[in-house]
């Protein structure tokens, strides 16, 4: 009797609970995020109207999710619309914009928004390393939230002021069991991790584009996911993911497995990145298997060809040689189109096998309504001394010379497109010292037509239109 008694009792608590769990609006309710954040209790959502929030926020441990409209019927805009831009913080050392420090769990949520803005939190390392400025983005520590469906972009951690280095641009990540889902990481900064930084972590990163995170230069840079050292017990899963074009000075552009780090990599396309694609240093280990990296990488169902893309959101192309070509196991398996039974539902291609890459797997969904990467023929600004100076012969069969100029020490990216904004080709994206340069384009497998050849450096960019004859 007393047993059923105190069964009814908890069933009608844990139901009192979830009746007074409360929808609070932003700004309905309250005018800023913070507010709203310092009003709830456990079990609430806070649900952020379109607009953007110059605030640096702290969930302070509280079991809540955090969410713009896009909850409601998964519609993407809701993501470019709804901006955390944490670009004036109250004390400069307090820069991230989203931080978890508190022991939240996974019923600790930040949904649909634009992270942007952030400059990093001045911080002492937990394990004596030292002082450092990390986290533009989202700083976490002995934390595990869930962390999906967001635009990390914009945050630059490079301020060296009182610290020994800076990390984590995007995300920095330490001591907890964080989950990473379906976010777009995109154009942060920082010394070493421009996009993630992993310290004594696991972690599950799926379904991630990680891309374009550069200024990486220090502890062999890492610049799209750099990784320090294992917590007991725990895990680093990094899976699905398209890790492109991220950019350091020295070690690996792509991904870094350090000072006795152990990653688990699995289904995910590593290409484009400079110096290189993937490093294991001091110790650190790389368990690679069912990848596309660039030049190639010993393991299991590892491949090496050009990973071929649709369209600036890096949805696969329909002869992509990423398609199918993940993990084969079911438990890997796309989502399935009900409408076509035994093949994949888009974005994920083919069959239900695993897609290499953002949009294969289980938890494979379209990620922006926009363009990740700018690819019009536009032109901002006109530095002094850069130079995209056209090419020879024009029109040109099958290949073509493209001429650039720099003043100084930059990224230069050079890639070409097709006129609906494919990318077919990077010529170059890596750091050259002053001077004129040129690439050559052999279009031999490419159709008759005009094409754009588009240069990024610094604060330069332009686009020349090129035309192949056949």
């Amino acid at each position: 009797m007393k047993n059923n008694k105190l069964l009814i009792l908890l069933l009608l608590l844990f139901a009192y609970q979830q009746a007074s769990a409360l929808i609070i609006n932003v700004p309905g309710n309250y005018a800023t995020i913070k507010l709203a954040l310092n009003a709830s209790v456990n079990g609430d959502t806070i649900l952020v109207e379109p607009g953007t929030y110059q605030e640096n926020i702290d969930f302070r441990g509280k079991k809540i999710v955090l969410t713009s409209r896009f909850f409601l019927n998964n519609d993407l805009n809701y993501i470019n619309s709804t901006i955390i831009d944490g670009s004036a913080p109250i004390y400069a050392d307090t820069g991230s914009v989203v931080v978890f420090r508190s022991g939240e769990d996974t019923t600790s949520v930040l949904q649909g928004f634009t992270i942007t803005g952030g400059s990093g939190t001045k911080w002492t390392d937990e394990h004596g390393a030292g002082i450092y400025r990390e986290g533009g983005g989202i700083l976490i520590a002995f934390s595990s939230p869930v962390i999906r469906f967001n635009k990390i972009i914009g945050n630059v951690v490079l301020n060296t002021s009182g610290v020994t280095s800076t990390g984590g641009g995007g995300l920095r990540i330490g001591d907890g069991y964080p989950r990473v889902l379906n976010n777009i990481i995109l154009y942060n900064k920082a010394k070493y991790g421009a996009g993630i930084v992993l310290n004594y972590t696991g972690c599950f990163i799926k379904n991630n584009i990680i891309c374009y995170n550069t200024e990486s230069s220090q502890y062999n840079s890492g610049a799209g996911i750099w990784a320090n050292s294992n917590r007991a017990n725990t895990f680093k899963f990094i899976e699905n993911n398209t890790i492109i074009h991220n950019s350091g000075t020295a070690g690996t552009g792509g991904v870094l497995a350090a000072w006795n780090a152990v990653l688990y990599l699995k289904n995910n396309i590593i290409w484009g990145n400079s110096p290189t694609q993937v490093m294991a240093a001091g110790g650190g280990a790389l368990n690679i298997s069912y990848c596309d990296v660039e030049n190639g990488y010993a393991g299991t169902g590892n491949i090496s060809s050009y990973p071929l893309f649709d369209d600036s959101n890096y949805v696969l192309a329909d002869n992509s040689p990423c398609i199918d070509a993940g993990d084969s196991a079911s438990v890997f398996n796309d989502p399935p189109d009900a409408g076509n039974p035994g093949y994949a539902k888009f974005p994920s291609r083919g069959t239900l096998r695993n897609d290499i890459g953002a949009y294969g797997g289980p938890l494979s969904k379209l990620l922006s309504s926009s363009q990740v990467i700018r690819i019009k023929q536009t032109e901002s600004g006109n530095p002094e001394g850069y130079e995209l100076s056209g090419n020879y012969p024009n029109p040109f069969n099958p290949s073509t010379k493209v001429k650039f100029k720099v003043p100084k020490s930059a990224l230069v990216i050079l890639n070409v497109y097709d006129t609906s904004g494919k990318l077919i080709r990077t010529l170059i994206n890596d750091r050259v010292t002053p001077g004129v340069y040129e690439m050559l384009w052999d279009a031999a497998d490419c159709s008759s037509g005009n094409y754009f050849v588009r240069m990024e450096a610094d604060n330069y960019l332009k686009s020349i239109v090129v035309t192949l004859i056949k």
